[in-house]
């Protein structure tokens, strides 16, 4: 199993919107709104580390409001 972390960048003042498309993305176990250089950040569990770029590159950078994501892989 993968486990990832992802921070997510929104272009909008509301981030409870983008925060709920967020959790509706496939292997999205949790986030949460945070303050600080990123708006979001969401966890990630997957079968494959492709299955976690997928998630992160292409669904949650889909999400309109989404402007920057930046993935970072558990190592343990």
């Amino acid at each position: 199993m993968v486990h990832a972390y992802v921070m997510v960048k929104a272009d909008s003042v509301d981030a409870e919107s983008v925060l709920e498309a967020v959790l509706g993305v496939g292997g999205v176990t949790e986030a949460h709104v945070v303050a600080g250089d990123f708006d979001i950040i969401a966890e990630v569990e997957a079968e494959e580390v492709y299955d976690v770029l997928g998630a992160a590159a292409t669904d949650i950078r889909s999400i309109d409001g989404v402007v920057d994501t930046k993935t970072y892989i558990a190592l343990e």
